[in-house]
């Protein structure tokens, strides 16, 4: 893969966790940002930052069509697609370099699957 291409990827928090869909015209920049926790919001906040699936495009037009379209399908699909290509679930970004993230068991509890709605709760 060219250092710089537009390229749609999908992360996980972990094994059949939560999941984001992207895209970026440099992918090796984002991952660093999505890994160090700098892009605020939804990926920082549910430590979603395993890179599981990725797909290179050759212009940014059709890696947006491709987001797009992944955005709106639904989530057996999303795991369908990344399981035909990583049936493990393995950090792709270690192929690029970078460390190895914490490990976590497929049962440890998600962020994204806990009740309520991420604040503490209120001591009234």
């Amino acid at each position: 893969m060219k250092e710089r291409a537009p390229t749609v990827y999908i992360l996980a928090s972990r094994k059949n966790g939560t999941l984001y869909t992207g895209v970026s015209s440099d992918l090796i920049k984002r991952l660093y940002e999505h890994r160090n926790g700098l892009i605020e919001g939804f990926t920082t906040d549910y430590g979603v930052n395993r890179l599981v699936w990725f797909e290179p495009h050759d212009t940014m037009e059709t890696a947006i069509q491709r987001e797009k379209r992944i955005k709106k399908w639904n989530r057996q699909w999303k795991i369908d697609l990344i399981e035909a290509a990583n049936p493990d679930w393995d950090d792709l970004a270690l192929t690029f370099g970078f460390d190895p993230l914490p490990s976590l068991r497929t049962d440890d509890a998600d962020p994204a699957d806990r009740p309520g709605d991420g604040f503490p709760p209120s001591r009234e």
